[in-house]
């Protein structure tokens, strides 16, 4: 036996206590400070991983944090308990997508991407998820609000990282691309760092009542075109997609 095995038993035991116990994810650092003296918190938390990995429950880590979860084999024996639940639409989808890939994003940026204006509740759904944040503003004429996802977006689509969001690569694979791609495309490389980038400011206390009022003006102030196009469009955007969110 290794001269500090019954310290990592010991260890083992007290992150196994504090990671049942906590009604949410547990940051790392918290878990290290009951660690005792001598011993990396990395090197506890990838024992007992490895420990957990072929039972009923995994631990598994998001971002920075540190939960136990079912294992992904055994979800349907839950599934009767687990709470109805609703369909984005495409054009939500399509949203997220643009801001998990392209963040920060201003809302005039996931515009110009998706070639469309954003219906109205768009943004406010994502909010409503806790799957997407907002992040600061764009230090341009006007100083739009920019948009990022957080560690719930992680959280519920089974990320450690955002960057392990499916590739090019991975996307041609699961059927995503038909056909020829243009000479040069590529798929960004996500982040999703909490800190500000060079061209964003801090928000201020009236944000969300900003956000607010800005998507009922957007709203307002579309064009009968883009109106009509939304309307042309709207039965493929609200068709169903394969992500759910809860009630």
């Amino acid at each position: 036996m290794r001269a500090d095995e019954p310290l990592m038993g010991e260890a083992l035991r007290i992150a196994e206590a504090m990671l049942f116990a906590a009604a949410e994810p547990l940051e790392e650092s918290e878990i290290a400070r009951r660690m005792p003296d001598g011993l990396a918190v990395g090197d506890v938390l990838a024992r007992l991983k490895q420990d957990y990995a072929n039972r009923g429950v995994n631990l598994v880590r998001v971002g920075k944090k540190w939960l136990f979860r079912t294992a992904s084999d055994l979800g349907w024996l839950l599934a009767m308990d687990s709470i109805e639940p609703k369909k984005l639409s495409k054009a939500a989808l399509e949203t997220l997508a643009i801001i998990a890939y392209h963040q920060p994003v201003t809302r005039a940026d996931i515009e110009d991407i998706r070639g469309v204006a954003i219906s109205k509740g768009t943004l406010d759904v994502l909010l409503e998820t806790g799957w997407v944040r907002l992040r600061g503003r764009r230090r341009t004429p006007g100083r739009p609000l920019t948009y990022g996802t957080n560690e719930t977006f992680l959280l519920h689509f089974g990320l450690e990282q955002i960057g392990d969001l499916p590739g090019l690569e991975e996307l041609k694979g699961a059927g995503m691309f038909d056909g020829a791609l243009p000479q040069g495309f590529a798929v960004p490389q996500p982040r999703d760092d909490n800190a500000l980038m060079e061209d964003e400011d801090p928000l201020e206390g009236d944000a969300q009542e900003e956000f607010v009022e800005l998507s009922a003006e957007a709203v307002a102030s579309d064009s009968e075109a883009d109106a009509e196009l939304e309307t042309e469009t709207a039965p493929e955007d609200e068709a169903d997609s394969n992500f759910d969110i809860e009630d």
